[in-house]
């Protein structure tokens, strides 16, 4: 798409006019592209519900490629947190149907920070590069190619460099969903050792404790850790049993329980939805109770005695 023109793909036929943005494609490039189904686009961001942004990008997708269905992940990542979208896209992209992943979770939004596209096994991934889609890209088999979102084409015209998630995201995303473009159209290749990476810490296994961090409190006040089930099992401990749990200087002792019915009131320790040790307080707010917060570091082993 170019500024105030028409968009041609590298085949020569018209994607869309734009002077802000036009009509979609007209009926013969449309019956096209549909000759192939359009793939869903899952939109994650930190963008929230309070501003017309979440709203926006669905309209953009919706101009230009109308047949392409949007699925809102959750826009609730805490603004600019970059490892907090990362990780929510990581357990989300397991168990949603194969499309385009539209990501943005953009602090260096106007920076020199790029814009990439990938292509998994999975499907594509658009977002910044700046380590938000690499936990995603790597669980569901790794990039087979990126590219760098740089042709005019595919861009809204705008005169500031602030909403690349409307701008230069939406765009892409919305034509890789409705196989109105390859990854050749979008931009150049980019090496993949050049992507920027998300490191995340593992759980440090001890002889008689298990030490790690709190990665997520979800919306009930769960608390996931970056401790795995069978790193507690090398020191014992299986369903039914006491843990003690230190959460800064304090100790608490916790039944290991499969869920939340029991225990009303009382700290618990199980394995969350997505299979990692989490500390919940059933009818209550973990995070309340014991002062867990994303990143706090948490211990557990065997009591003593």
């Amino acid at each position: 798409m170019d500024v105030g023109g028409q968009g041609v793909s590298s085949s020569g036929r018209r994607l869309y006019a734009c002077g802000r943005v036009k009509q979609p494609a007209p009926a013969g490039y449309a019956a096209a592209a549909m000759s192939e189904p359009a793939l869903p686009v899952a939109f994650l961001s930190d963008y929230g519900l309070v501003d017309e942004f979440v709203g926006v990008v669905h309209g953009v997708v919706a101009r230009i490629a109308p047949e392409v269905h949007v699925l809102d992940v959750t826009h609730q990542i805490p603004r600019g947190d970059v490892r907090a979208g990362a990780l929510a896209l990581l357990r989300a992209v397991q168990y949603l149907p194969p499309g385009v992943a539209l990501a943005v979770v953009d602090p260096g939004v106007g920076t020199g920070r790029r814009g990439i596209a990938a292509s998994t096994p999975w499907g594509y991934f658009v977002g910044p590069d700046n380590g938000l889609l690499a936990p995603a890209v790597a669980v569901v088999g790794g990039a087979e190619r990126v590219v760098s979102l740089e042709d005019p084409r595919f861009r809204l015209p705008s005169e500031g460099a602030t909403f690349d998630g409307r701008d230069v995201f939406a765009p892409a995303a919305a034509v890789l969903g409705a196989s109105r473009a390859t990854l050749d159209d979008l931009g150049p290749d980019v090496a993949a050792e050049s992507i920027v990476p998300l490191l995340l810490p593992l759980a440090d296994l001890g002889e008689d404790v298990v030490r790690g961090e709190v990665w997520w409190v979800d919306g009930f006040g769960n608390a996931e850790t970056n401790v795995a089930p069978d790193d507690l099992r090398t020191l014992g401990l299986d369903v039914g049993d006491v843990v003690a749990v230190e959460i800064g200087r304090a100790v608490h002792e916790m039944e290991w329980r499969d869920g939340y019915g029991e225990l009303e009131g009382f700290g618990v320790v199980n394995i969350d939805s997505y299979g990692m040790v989490a500390v919940a307080v059933p009818g209550g707010r973990a995070d309340e109770v014991f002062g867990l917060s994303t990143g706090v570091h948490i211990g557990f082993r065997r009591p003593s005695g």
